[in-house]
């Protein structure tokens, strides 16, 4: 997994604006910190739909060229890029006997099999989707 990342702005009388110096022309809003993230990687997808898949720089190359932003009070986020393989791996998992019957009940109360739920709730988990 790669990680973009991007700058977060905020006005006294304004949402939290955010947007990514590798994607020219992605960016996104949110009213509340907490949406910040699922909200930049929804933009963010949807930005790579139509485009080809730039390299991610580095940290250090992103506060170089934002050190002016950064230096009047935004901050960056690690905004993370799962791409789906298509190809199941098995895994082997350890987890205590009350936590499986949890995780089972969850699933079948969504239809789901164990592995598909274990698989998004990773994927909520990982893109700050609580």
């Amino acid at each position: 997994m790669k990680y973009f990342y991007a700058v977060v702005h905020k006005d006294d009388d304004s949402a939290y604006g955010v947007s990514f110096p590798d994607l020219p022309g992605c960016f996104s809003a949110a009213d509340e910190l907490e949406d910040v993230l699922p909200n930049a990687i929804e933009a963010m997808e949807l930005w790579l739909e139509d485009q080809a898949e730039p390299e991610a720089s580095g940290v250090g190359a992103i506060r170089e060229a934002t050190s002016a932003d950064l230096a009047a009070g935004a901050f960056l986020i690690a905004v993370p890029r799962m791409t789906v393989s298509g190809k199941a791996t098995r895994v082997n998992l350890s987890l205590d006997r009350g936590t499986l019957a949890a995780i089972d009940a969850a699933a079948s109360a969504r239809n789901l099999t164990r592995s598909a739920f274990l698989a998004e709730a990773a994927r909520n988990e990982i893109q700050g989707r609580h």
